[in-house]
């Protein structure tokens, strides 16, 4: 799979992503925003469990702040609802049209929602774009005061919009799907105005303390293999308990491709990680 995207994918990426622009948005002149029943104000997904849930679990699409819908990722959340999850997807605004901090101020928002309508146990998980949004919701919850999240896992996740990394250089060419030069006009797009090091956009320079427990999984050949390698570092520097897991060979965001059973492996990891979480804080609480 990471040989097919390189050879046919990666050179065409760029056109691919204006087309799949144009398409989300002749989509959505035909199709409806879906919200939850709990704060039909709020646009996004929501998916019960369909059997005693262990939690909520809040999922953060990726896309690069470019493309993307919960409709668009509504096969992961239901991946995420069979394994025994109430799960909520909330959309939010995309680049170039809005710009930092129109995504973050969305999730946000949708977050203050679910807390109010839903006190009981969350957790968060996102993905690319997804991911680095993840932790700048969990930074902003924290400095609001409002409860975390009991853990996040988070995959291969976009934290340094400054593409400051060594592996944007060193991998460029064994990324099947990014170069460096994409990853940096795709930061200026979400970016706007604001500083690539501004910590809620790039939670890689960000105090991380306060934090829950987060896993990371990441691609040892992708271009944003540091964005993960050094978050993990400087979460356990903060007192933060982090794990990573650095995969070979995997394109960046294998666990959405079906056909590869590393991605089904690293999403049962994720799940085992929540629930383990979950029990332990249960336990804690117990005692």
């Amino acid at each position: 799979m990471a040989a097919f995207l390189r050879r046919f994918v990666k050179p065409r990426l760029e056109l691919l992503i204006r087309r799949a622009q144009v398409a989300e948005r002749f989509a959505a002149q035909f199709f409806a925003q879906q919200s939850a029943p709990f704060a039909p104000e709020i646009p996004g997904e929501w998916i019960e469990a369909g059997r005693s849930a262990a939690a909520t679990l809040v999922y953060l699409h990726g896309g690069g702040f470019l493309l993307g819908s919960p409709r668009a990722f509504h096969y992961v959340s239901k991946g995420f609802a069979r394994a025994g999850f109430d799960v909520f997807a909330p959309a939010y605004r995309l680049a170039p049209d809005h710009v930092f901090p129109a995504a973050l101020d969305d999730v946000f928002r949708a977050y203050q929602a679910l807390l109010a309508a839903r006190p009981g146990p969350l957790v968060l998980v996102g993905d690319s774009a997804g991911g680095g949004l993840a932790l700048s919701l969990m930074l902003k919850a924290r400095d609001a005061g409002l409860p975390l999240p009991k853990a996040a896992a988070l995959f291969s996740p976009w934290t340094d919009l400054a593409a400051t990394g060594a592996s944007t250089r060193e991998n460029e060419d064994k990324d099947a799907l990014f170069t460096r030069r994409l990853i940096q006009l795709g930061a200026r797009a979400a970016l706007g105005r604001t500083s690539a090091r501004n910590p809620l956009a790039s939670p890689l320079y960000a105090d991380l303390s306060g934090l829950p427990p987060l896993l990371v999984h990441a691609g040892a050949d992708e271009a944003l293999r540091d964005d993960s390698t050094r978050l993990v570092a400087r979460a356990r520097a903060a007192g933060v308990e982090a794990a990573l897991e650095l995969w070979p060979d995997v394109p960046h965001g294998w666990q959405l491709m079906g056909v590869i059973p590393e991605g089904k492996e690293s999403r049962d990891k994720a799940i085992a990680f929540l629930k383990a979480r979950l029990a332990s804080d249960q336990t804690a609480m117990a005692d």
